[in-house]
């Protein structure tokens, strides 16, 4: 399976239940199959946006 296969399969698993990735995270998608990120990157920007969200839930 090709990256770009991979993040097909993975978005539209997401979509099969009835949910939509963000605009900013589908461009990191894009960005990770040219090259220009990594899935570390991809972590990393994950984790910060939804411990943001964990901080206010506990907040």
């Amino acid at each position: 399976m090709t990256n770009t296969q991979a993040w097909d399969y993975a978005v539209g698993m997401i979509k099969v239940d009835g949910l939509e990735p963000t605009p900013e995270f589908k461009e990191y998608i894009e960005k990770e199959k040219r090259g220009e990120v990594t899935m570390a990157d991809i972590k990393q920007y994950l984790d910060k946006k939804y411990k943001v969200k964990e901080d206010a839930v506990n907040a």
